[in-house]
């Protein structure tokens, strides 16, 4: 199970990546779950355990725990003597996410409004303004960290452990879809419904997080069914 203050200490890491407080197995899982959102570890490709821990530059144990908590996640496939599957992507696949997403992402906006505190807050605002400023620069793989950022955030303030278990893998292959489909024509638009999300969240308007949540949710929907008749 995940408590509020595993997520809590996720979600800070968050602020600050190079922090030397970070657990080395979270910075493991982090950079990993990293490398396969922005394709650097290519789709359908195979890695061995050997080549992961050489590439992270830390200990067998904390990048194997990465390793086993990615292939739950259904992000890698460990495969005894053949080696580690990266998950492949198939547009179709993004539709199916979604479907699942869709509710969990409703009841962790609701619940963020009612329960947001000051420390989650500043989360948002500092997701928010890291998202604005990758929109500026154009540039998508601080975009994707901001919305890592945000996701988290979402989580701590949502006080539900239950609600951010389902979520957050599918946020994270989602992630991994917008990247790979709309990544190139879709910042703005994007960047515009998370903050319009995260500014009722702030607000404490339930009814608005939860439209706002379904409204973000749409925009992918619209941009995975694209992506499925490619």
């Amino acid at each position: 199970m995940i408590y509020p203050k595993y997520i809590r200490r996720h979600a800070l890491a968050l602020v600050d990546e190079g922090s030397s407080a970070e657990p080395v197995a979270a910075k493991a899982y982090r950079t990993l779950e990293h490398m396969i959102v922005t394709l650097e570890l290519a789709p359908a490709s195979f890695v061995t355990e050997g080549a992961l821990i050489e590439r992270l530059g830390l200990g067998r144990t904390p990048v194997r725990e990465a390793i086993q908590r990615l292939a739950w996640e259904g992000l890698l496939d460990v495969r005894p003597r053949a080696g580690i599957a990266i998950a492949p992507l198939h547009p179709g696949d993004w539709l199916r996410v979604l479907d699942a997403r869709r509710g969990v992402e409703v009841v962790l906006a609701r619940s963020a409004a009612r329960f947001v505190t000051r420390e989650a807050a500043d989360l948002f605002h500092d997701a928010a303004l890291a998202m604005q400023k990758a929109v500026i620069a154009g540039n998508v793989l601080a975009f994707i960290q901001a919305d890592k950022a945000l996701d988290e955030a979402l989580a701590l303030a949502a006080d539900n452990p239950f609600a951010a278990r389902l979520a957050a893998p599918l946020q994270t292959h989602s992630r991994r879809f917008w990247f790979r489909y709309k990544a190139d024509t879709g910042l703005v638009e994007s960047a515009e419904h998370h903050v319009v999300l995260i500014r009722s969240i702030l607000a404490g308007d339930e009814e608005a997080a939860a439209k706002d949540a379904k409204r973000l949710m749409a925009l992918l929907r619209g941009h995975a069914e694209a992506a499925a008749t490619r």
